[in-house]
């Protein structure tokens, strides 16, 4: 299926407008387990979004067929961006959603340490994107890394793989991460609307691995 993949989404790339219908069937159910997981962690009481699995999957799709233009080299890279473009979609969302309620001040939140079990809580959405943007700035990889397990709900090993680093710089970027996100969620300011101006937690400062 690997070679499948990858050799579609190269066609693709090309202008073979034909791939396309034959890439849609190898990768739905990969990319409908990435929908479910993000919407565990990301619906129900606290985190707010209403979603269908179906729905988003559709979207993202749609969505990475526009990507064709920056070139996607892999499966690696397919379901990699698959993560990015559905955290983007529930973001948007839910700031709609916010905005038509006109809700008020964002609930705080942590990271649980069983973010990634099935039987995870719901997380605050935009405080959790908020986070992983003042992460990004600081350690790109490690960002990634957490969006990938958090809405792809990939496993260390799957995300290693996609990142292109071994399972020691994974796990060691994951316990990182982890750290650093659990201190910045818990932080003064830490919710989106002081997304910009927070300061970094002091401590647990990710730091980037080779």
């Amino acid at each position: 299926m690997e070679k499948d993949v990858t050799t579609l989404l190269l066609d693709w790339g090309e202008g073979d407008r034909e791939a396309l219908g034959g890439l849609l069937p190898l990768v739905y159910a990969r990319l409908r387990r990435q929908a479910g997981a993000a919407l565990r962690r990301c619906g129900g009481p606290r985190g707010g979004v209403t979603f269908d699995p179906t729905e988003l999957v559709h979207e993202a799709f749609l969505e990475l067929v526009e990507q064709r233009r920056v070139g996607l080299r892999d499966r690696r890279h397919f379901f990699g961006l698959a993560a990015f473009l559905m955290r983007r979609i529930l973001v948007a969302r839910e700031r709609r959603r916010r905005y038509a309620k006109h809700a008020g001040d964002l609930v705080r939140t942590t990271l649980d340490e069983r973010l990634l079990g099935d039987d995870a809580p719901s997380l605050d959405l935009l405080a959790v994107h908020a986070s992983l943007e003042r992460l990004e700035r600081l350690a790109p990889r490690q960002a990634r890394l957490v969006e990938g397990r958090f809405f792809g709900g990939f496993s260390l090993a799957e995300a290693a793989e996609i990142l292109g680093i071994s399972l020691a710089t994974a796990n060691r970027d994951w316990r990182l991460a982890r750290a650093w996100l659990r201190a910045d969620l818990a932080a003064p300011g830490s919710l989106e609307g002081g997304a910009e101006t927070a300061a970094a937690p002091e401590t647990s400062s990710p730091v980037e691995v080779s």
